[in-house]
């Protein structure tokens, strides 16, 4: 059978191949070695999740590999998970493959449907989907809670597991550390029979929460802490957000992991550096199930990738949460924040976070990613993509003093510019409409009375031309009582307009942006900064909270042209020598309340 069209790629991101442009790095040499071998071509695919006689009943598996993206529904994504997200969907879009979306959802105090919902719109809006022949929603590990079960009693009946009712206190101690070997439990060597009635009085809610464990009978003298008979069920009394109370005990995550990965029939299972130790359990499990004849072969193997470190930025989910709590930021979305919604109402693009995966690759040392390379990779798909405007971030009004004369008095005259300047030979580009009159808002920090050396812009006797308008010559300012600028004056050059014949008989060495006083728009604009002043804010042990930068938001009043008022929630903007921009997806209203985020500058400011 020939292997189905991935659905995983977005429209704007259409699906490739490996030999594409693409990086290479250890995990696609792996799975191209795996393909060239076969490694995994004898699998069969039954259409669902499901043991061994599930999947032996089914057919030749159409996806040449599965990856899995399996966040734990307790939390908002982050930049990190951008990074992963993009890693197994990816992957399994390159090599003919499916990446299934699950929810690890194995610890029901933690979870909510309001992360199940937000994940699964962080990885739609990501450009990527989990569908297949048959199937089109995510998976859950709580659906196989049935199955661990009986796993664990089967490890029960075959020796290899066994209920511990030490103290949590008596089995941190007996366990050992590094320099000494674990000491074996007193209920180590129960019989099979009374381990197994211990575990269904367990299930059956006999015992107090943490009264007893079940652990895994591996080798307490192993030098790797993570073999000393970890314990794979507790005891824990609480709604889970799916099952209700059908369970009073639940697995562990390093024993519900490896059995949700087979039987998803999942061929490489992608995960971060901080699992490595936790590899050889993996491995233990699979060969402990696949000899009991409960899971199929061959197995999923895991490999380790190093996490991302992005300097000036935490993604430990307890500190975004305590930033939340505190009201140190306004929410989850907050555009300062990491989350992918707060990335995304900042104005961060999916394809910038495509970007970004790809340009820093995937390797197996950990190292730190400066935050300029996000930024860059924004700046790069937003360059052709954002249309451009003009607005006053620190407003100052120009009078154009012989405009009566020069036009009927009340007089405006209609001027263009293109949205989007670099579109492709051949397309027409769309035109941005607006009026000149008599007064005009420019930039404060276009007007200096007494110009520095190599100033450009207006000083009396100097002229300049307003983009996409006319030459003008500046012939001073008024001043109120305390000395400040209230307006800037200049005349203007008649028959200058931009793109008439002979506007470009007079020459000037500088073009500056304005808007005009009768249709120009007041707006919000939101400032925003990096939320912490610290490359590396939470390391060393140091108060991250010590670190955040006071000026990270700073709201002013601008004034846009009318092109923006009409901007769509969410949409991207080149504000014209400022930087990007987007409308604020929550608070922007199209037409009379228009909200602007800075998402980035032009040029990076904190490298200087």
């Amino acid at each position: 059978m020939t292997s189905p069209t991935p659905a995983n790629s977005h429209p704007k991101t259409p699906a490739t191949t490996p030999e594409a442009a693409k990086a290479s790095n250890f995990l696609r040499q792996i799975i191209e070695s795996d393909l060239e071998k076969g490694t995994y071509a004898s699998r069969r695919w039954a259409g669902s999740p499901g043991d061994a006689a599930h999947h032996a009943a089914g057919q030749s598996d159409p996806a040449k590999i599965r990856t899995r993206f399996p966040p734990e529904p307790n939390g908002y994504l982050h930049i990190g998970h951008a990074k992963s997200i993009c890693l197994n969907f990816g992957l399994a879009r390159d090599y003919g493959g499916v990446c299934h979306l699950r929810f690890d959802d194995t610890n029901p105090e933690k979870e909510d449907t309001e992360y199940v919902d937000s994940i699964i719109d962080a990885v739609n809006w990501l450009g990527f989907d989990w569908s297949q022949p048959g199937n089109d929603q995510p998976y859950q590990a709580s659906d196989y809670f049935d199955f661990m079960y009986r796993a664990a009693e089967y490890l029960i009946e075959a020796g290899h597991a066994y209920v511990d009712e030490q103290t949590p206190e008596q089995m941190r101690v007996n366990r050992g550390d590094f320099g000494k070997p674990g000491v074996d439990s007193p209920y180590r060597n129960r019989t099979p029979a009374d381990n197994l009635a211990r575990f269904r009085q367990m299930r059956d809610g006999l015992y107090e929460d943490g009264a007893m464990v079940l652990r895994a009978k591996i080798d307490m003298g192993s030098p790797n802490i993570n073999m000393r008979d970890p314990a794979i069920y507790r005891i824990r009394r609480a709604t889970h957000h799916n099952t209700g109370d059908k369970w009073c005990l639940y697995p562990m995550y390093t024993f519900a992991h490896p059995i949700e990965d087979a039987l998803e029939q999942i061929t490489h299972s992608i995960c971060t550096l901080e699992f490595e130790d936790q590899r050889p359990f993996y491995d233990w499990l699979m060969e402990r199930l696949i000899e009991g004849g409960l899971l199929a072969s061959p197995p999923p193997h895991q490999y380790e990738f190093a996490r991302l470190n992005l300097t000036y930025v935490i993604t430990s989910k307890r500190k975004l949460a305590q930033l939340v709590y505190d009201h140190r930021v306004s929410g989850w979305d907050d555009p300062r924040m990491p989350t992918i919604v707060g990335l995304r109402r900042r104005g961060y693009t999916p394809e910038a976070l495509q970007l970004f995966a790809e340009r820093i690759g995937v390797t197996k040392s950990d190292s730190w990613i400066d935050y300029a390379t996000l930024e860059g990779c924004l700046r790069e798909t937003l360059e052709r993509s954002a249309h451009r405007g003009f607005a006053v971030l620190n407003p100052v009004k120009l009078v154009l003093t012989n405009w009566d004369e020069v036009f009927a008095p009340g007089h405006l005259e209609p001027c263009t510019q293109p949205a989007l300047p670099h579109t492709p030979e051949g397309v027409e580009s769309p035109v941005r409409h607006f009026a000149i009159g008599k007064e005009v808002w420019i930039e404060r920090e276009d007007f200096e009375e007494v110009p520095p050396k190599g100033y450009k812009r207006l000083f009396p006797g100097n002229k300049v031309r307003l983009k996409g308008g006319y030459v003008i010559e500046c012939t001073g300012a008024n001043r109120d009582a305390n000395g400040a600028i209230t307006a800037v004056l200049a005349s203007v050059v008649p028959d200058t307009k931009s793109g008439t014949p002979g506007s470009e008989t007079v020459k000037v060495k500088a073009a500056i942006s304005w808007v005009g006083v009768a249709d120009g728009v007041n707006a919000e604009v939101r400032m925003y900064d990096r939320l912490f002043l610290d490359a590396n804010p939470d390391a060393g042990g140091k108060d991250f909270l010590e670190t955040l930068n006071p000026n990270s938001l700073k709201v002013i009043t601008a004034i846009v042209e009318p092109s923006l008022a009409n901007a769509l929630p969410g949409q991207n903007f080149q504000f014209e020598r400022h930087g990007y921009f987007v409308a604020d997806r929550v608070d922007h209203v199209q037409g009379s309340k228009p909200v602007f985020n800075l998402a980035v500058g032009l040029r990076d400011s904190w490298g200087k």
